[in-house]
């Protein structure tokens, strides 16, 4: 089926953790993604989603630019190296719960991949395997 470095995102929107939650807010808001990873001295330390504000920020009425990230960010994250299979990488989100893996390599982030790239992926293999199937019952 492939490795995840066939189907990763390279380009990781990344914010360094002594930044607030408003300046994560504007990131999102800016680059219309749904998470950022957290980085300390260039290793990521954690994830910081749209969800971690509703429910840290939002739903306690706190004031964004007073709210540093590293109070609200989810220090707990799954990861894969980039020679993962994509049926692995399906299996630890799926056992784990999880929207979104990091890809480490070296200890550096290379990567991330989400449901949606997933989802998308799999779209587009079920479309070519649909269309060669055709193909050969012609």
């Amino acid at each position: 089926m492939g490795q995840i470095r066939d189907i990763m995102e390279k380009n990781v929107i990344t914010i360094e953790k002594n930044r607030t939650a408003q300046d994560a807010a504007k990131i999102i808001a800016e680059k219309d993604i749904s998470f950022l990873v957290v980085m300390n001295d260039d290793l990521p330390e954690g994830v910081l989603s749209e969800s971690d504000f509703v429910r840290k920020i939002a739903a306690e009425d706190r004031k964004s630019s007073d709210v540093p990230i590293s109070e609200i960010m989810s220090y707990k994250f799954r990861s894969v190296g980039p020679t993962t299979t994509i049926e692995d990488a399906v299996q630890k989100m799926l056992n784990n719960n999880i929207r979104r893996l990091l890809i480490i390599e070296d200890d550096k982030l290379v990567g991330v991949i989400t449901q949606t790239d997933l989802a998308s992926h799999l779209r587009d293999q079920l479309l070519v395997d649909g269309t060669i199937k055709s193909i050969n019952n012609d």
